[in-house]
């Protein structure tokens, strides 16, 4: 192939672990491409994890929605990103790394923009903004496409940290959103086109402080501020990323490439709304499943799907594809990414419940000695002004994880982070057991929020260093696919985790959830130490 005629977009000579070829070439388009991926990730995440800020303001705005109803848009937007990450784990061989990153980068103005429609319109009935909610799942696909993309660009001496930036960097979206979110809707970015304000009925709040009640809320906003990134973010892809046909050979145009990512985005709505309906409570769902249940029905059925729609070269790119399911190392190092990003996601998801349900009330028992938690805190602290911490310092310390991880080896970096997990999970669990009892239950809310940052940055570094494990024990052509699946299958901890905990919560028996998330964290320690790390393991890392 003439490689000065496709240099610009279709590049078929790349050896990274080439020294001169990397020094001379390689690495100025390789972190060209990293540069532009960041910030389209980021939006990915900002639009995948939206919904869980924008409910809270719905409540404040005075919805005529239930909690249960409201939730019910956080469970939606979260199960649809980690589904229709299962299809973009195999995006970029079939479709290419320029392809797929601008396209699905574009795709979320669609939600954005649906987002800010409904949101001016209360009155609408709930199904409305569930097929926003559901539709906003494409941010949350977007990071295995995205992480598959990176890792070929670049040597594997550098895998760990490239994939750090990428991921920790990327990450940023979620409190990126917390923070801007309450922001933009303090004001009218875009005049009479924008939409007209509502009024708040309730206190609300941000960084800053609180917001109180009667003030101005352009709650629409939380969409429609979205463009003013993804557009410029959009022809930024286009123009300046690259395919590279050393891992995507039969890409087949542009035109053909959008249609396989359409196509497969596309059915990946179909066993996420079938799943959802059999597991929501009525009358959204049938109620039928628990989540338990339905998560491995959506994702059994997702993988078939995908056989089953896939055709000529792209049904034969898919089964090279699906041979990582032969290899027990995809599902050592799944578990392990579950402990990482799954417990980022998932406590991103989760904190802001946990502070407003446990700190915002005042426990005390009435006269037969039964826990009552309906009276508010005068002194509860703002989930708004705080929640944003935690998944800051997770998306940081993940750079940080892959840089050590490339020093040291990623396995002994994920054992240390998974021991530092057990101990925080077990002392966290503790004191929301003295919170959710107490009627000052402030007094605890410095140690409760020193715990959850400890866990954030414990997860962030392990994300780097399980990133930095996949790179090396699989080769350029099942290396992409993996992560997209292991970031796939740890993506239902936005999931799991709010429902474990509000589930907890609702029992009167909060520290439960934290004491079962330790437990699941050493057992993983186990298993870690025993496949990589243990004397006589197959594959030593270090």
């Amino acid at each position: 192939m003439n490689t000065k005629k496709h240099s610009r977009v279709d590049i078929a000579d790349w050896r990274p672990e080439d020294e001169q070829f990397w020094e001379s070439t390689g690495k100025r388009v390789a972190y060209r491409n990293l540069w532009i991926s960041v910030p389209a990730l980021l939006c990915g995440f900002a639009v995948w994890g939206m919904w869980g800020i924008i409910t809270v303001q719905m409540l404040n705005l005075g919805f005529p929605f239930s909690q249960a109803e409201l939730f019910t848009l956080t469970a939606i937007a979260g199960l649809a990103g980690a589904t229709m990450r299962i299809p973009a784990a195999f995006l970029i061989r079939l479709a290419g790394g320029r392809n797929t990153i601008f396209l699905t980068t574009a795709m979320l103005l669609a939600p954005a923009i649906g987002t800010g429609i409904v949101l001016q319109h209360p009155e609408w009935p709930l199904w409305t903004f569930q097929v926003m909610a559901l539709w906003s799942g494409v941010g949350g696909g977007n990071f295995a496409s995205s992480m598959s993309n990176i890792s070929p660009f670049f040597p594997k001496r550098l895998q760990g940290t490239a994939l750090g930036i990428n991921a920790g960097l990327g990450n940023l979206g979620v409190t990126t959103m917390q923070i801007v979110i309450p922001l933009v809707m303090t004001m009218s970015l875009f005049g009479s086109f924008g939409g007209e304000p509502m009024t708040l009925v309730k206190d609300s709040g941000w960084i800053f402080g609180k917001i109180a009640a009667g003030t101005p809320t352009w709650i629409q906003n939380a969409g429609f501020g979205w463009l003013l990134s993804l557009v410029p973010l959009s022809v930024l892809c286009f123009f300046g990323m690259n395919n590279l046909l050393t891992v995507s050979p039969d890409i087949g145009g542009t035109i053909p490439a959008f249609l396989k990512i359409t196509l497969l985005y596309t059915v990946s709505f179909v066993p996420t709304i079938a799943g959802l309906y059999l597991y929501l409570p009525k009358p959204t769902g049938l109620g039928l499943l628990n989540m338990w249940l339905a998560m491995p029905l959506i994702v059994v059925s997702m993988l078939l799907l995908l056989k089953l729609t896939a055709f000529g070269t792209m049904k034969e790119g898919l089964a090279k594809q699906f041979a990582i399911f032969s290899n027990k190392h995809t599902w050592t190092l799944t578990l392990l990414y579950i402990v990482t990003f799954g417990s980022f996601i998932g406590f991103s998801m989760a904190l802001p419940l946990a502070i407003t349900v446990i700190f915002g009330f005042s426990h005390v028992p009435d006269a037969a000695g039964v826990m009552q938690h309906a009276l508010k805190n005068p002194n509860a602290p703002s989930a708004l002004t705080y929640a944003w911490i935690g998944p800051l310092v997770g998306a940081l310390t993940r750079p940080v994880g892959g840089w050590i991880s490339d020093k040291v080896g990623g396995s002994i970096v994920t054992q240390i982070i998974s021991a530092v997990m057990v101990v925080a999970s077990v002392a966290l669990g503790y004191v929301m057991l003295l919170a959710y009892k107490s009627a000052s239950p402030e007094q605890y809310f410095v140690v409760f929020m020193v715990l959850f940052v400890l866990l954030f940055a414990a997860s962030g570094i392990g994300n780097g260093s399980t990133f930095r494990t996949i790179g090396v024990i699989f080769d350029r052509q099942q290396a992409g696919p993996v992560l997209g699946w292991t970031s796939a299958i740890a993506a239902y901890g936005a999931f799991i985790a709010p429902v474990v905990i509000g589930a907890q919560i609702k029992a009167g028996t909060p520290e439960n959830a934290m004491y079962d998330f330790a437990i699941f964290y050493a057992l993983c320690l186990v298993l870690n130490w025993w496949f990589y790390l243990r004397p006589g393991a197959e594959i030593k890392n270090p």
